[in-house]
């Protein structure tokens, strides 16, 4: 997978297109980028502007982590559970 564009370089790109003083695939052309990737850029900076529904990435990146933090405190959960039964085993009754 190619390395991501920095963020200045795609907003700049998005910038130019908007001007629509050139076709997109002329554009994606003098950047050197593909037209669907430029495409991808445009849809996205519409969603950050809210200009587009969509999710915007620092809502995306919350939901990952929250995601990971949930995976987590499963297997914690998990973890204790299955202790809980061994040690329930092991004592004897009174």
């Amino acid at each position: 997978m190619p390395a991501p564009y920095p963020a200045e370089f795609r907003a700049d790109v998005v910038r130019v297109a908007r001007k629509r003083e050139a076709t997109f695939a002329q554009i994606a052309k003098d950047f050197g980028i593909s037209e669907a990737t430029l495409h991808n850029w445009i849809r996205k900076a519409d969603i950050e502007e809210g200009a587009r529904p969509g999710l915007k990435e620092a809502d995306a990146a919350e939901i990952r982590e929250l995601k990971k933090r949930t995976r987590l405190l499963e297997q914690e959960n998990e973890i204790l559970r299955r202790a809980a039964a061994y040690f329930a085993k092991e004592l004897p009754p009174k």
